[in-house]
């Protein structure tokens, strides 16, 4: 057996590329922590305060319950109980290794993707907290839409593809996450696209407009406004796809309580995103739907088809939008709404620029992603 710690990376590639040998996932952080954000199909034996305290009784007890032909990744986390029960295991003959950083380090995990039916569109993948960003390409040019703070993960993404990023565009000013599109237009020299309704106290911005084309290689990204989740929220046309940020996603719909928690405020944003969407669904059935975020969704690529999402009964709120019913459509998001992302206002003022990041930034994000309506 190895005495090296998994990548969090490679857990994410050995989960969801279906790896041909097993991989369990034991998670030893207390219950709540485990119910509120979790790698997906992992067991939790809830023993994080005992083995901080070196107690090992209670991983003991539930050694029958693992498996001892198939290596376990064990996580907590920072990596330091969960080390500690892994060494544990493998005295006890496991094939155990600790999660590196632990779901610190899971979520910053990034993945990417190409996407069939959608020339020139790489999607990159945060599994450990729902987000999604694109590298749109033509020729030798790329635009990068929605970057995490993680830069250096677009960077090396057009490197590997020997591309020259022309610019960076934010759908909308996120509540979920710390964009990285402003660093990153600003360390290239390049422009940082956003629309007017979202820029808060930025500067430096090159403000979007419905209707305009953003150049890429020989190609245009078209730019949809798309209100409702924020008022200046906007979806692009790449060709044969849709990068509709947090307007549409597979299983549901951005949600429009975040700029506004007033009840009537919160009507009138989803009665605009209902007129957004409308106008999304009148795109050809073989639009190809990039989201910004999802939640439990396994398919990778995270990507479908317009029509075959009209025809899929997921998406409850989008079938009220394909009947025409605006008024259960706002009833449902009003009587639905979960809880709000964690540090949502935080996050806002910093992606507003009203803040500057501290050193707490990347802990900021981490958790569960509860950008959607319901």
């Amino acid at each position: 057996m190895s005495n090296t710690n998994f990548d969090p990376a490679d857990v994410a590639r050995r989960i969801h590329e279906d790896e041909t040998e097993d991989l369990f996932v034991l998670d030893v952080r207390n219950e709540d922590d485990y119910n509120e954000w979790q790698i997906e199909g992992s067991t939790n034996v809830p023993i994080y305060d005992e083995l901080l305290a070196y107690d090992y009784s209670s991983l003991e007890d539930h050694l029958e319950e693992l498996p001892t032909d198939t290596e376990i990744a064990v996580v907590c986390v920072a990596g330091i109980t969960s080390a500690r029960a892994a060494e544990f295991l493998r005295e006890h003959g496991f094939d155990a290794e600790s999660v590196d950083d632990g779901m610190n380090g899971w979520g910053r995990v990034h993945r990417q993707y190409d996407v069939d039916g959608a020339d020139g569109v790489v999607q990159i993948v945060r599994p450990g907290t729902g987000c999604v960003s694109y590298l749109a390409h033509n020729g030798d040019e790329a635009l990068i839409v929605d970057p995490s703070q993680y830069v250096d993960q677009y960077l090396n993404a057009a490197d590997e593809r020997d591309l020259e990023v022309v610019g960076v565009a934010d759908t909308h000013a996120h509540a979920d996450h710390v964009s990285g599109a402003r660093r990153l237009a600003g360390e290239l020299d390049v422009p940082y696209y956003l629309h007017r309704d979202d820029t808060g106290e930025l500067d430096n911005v090159t403000l979007l407009e419905d209707g305009e084309t953003i150049s890429v290689g020989d190609r245009d990204l078209d730019v949809i406004h798309t209100p409702g989740h924020t008022p200046g929220s906007v979806s692009f046309r790449f060709g044969d796809a849709l990068l509709s940020g947090d307007t549409l996603f597979l299983r549901s719909v951005g949600r429009p309580d975040l700029e506004d928690g007033d009840e009537d405020a919160i009507r009138t944003a989803a009665s605009q995103l209902f007129d957004s969407l409308e106008g999304l669904t009148d795109l050809e059935d073989e639009t190809v739907v990039l989201p910004g975020h999802f939640s439990d969704e396994s398919i990778r690529p995270l990507a479908t088809e317009l029509g075959d999402l009209r025809e899929e009964t997921t998406n409850e709120l989008l079938s009220y939008v394909e009947d025409d019913d605006e008024e259960a459509f706002v009833e449902t998001i009003v009587e639905s709404l979960a809880d709000e992302p964690a540090n949502y206002n935080e996050i806002k003022q910093i992606n507003w620029g009203k803040e500057q990041p501290g050193g707490d930034v990347e802990e900021l994000e981490l958790g569960p992603n509860n950008c959607a309506a319901n």
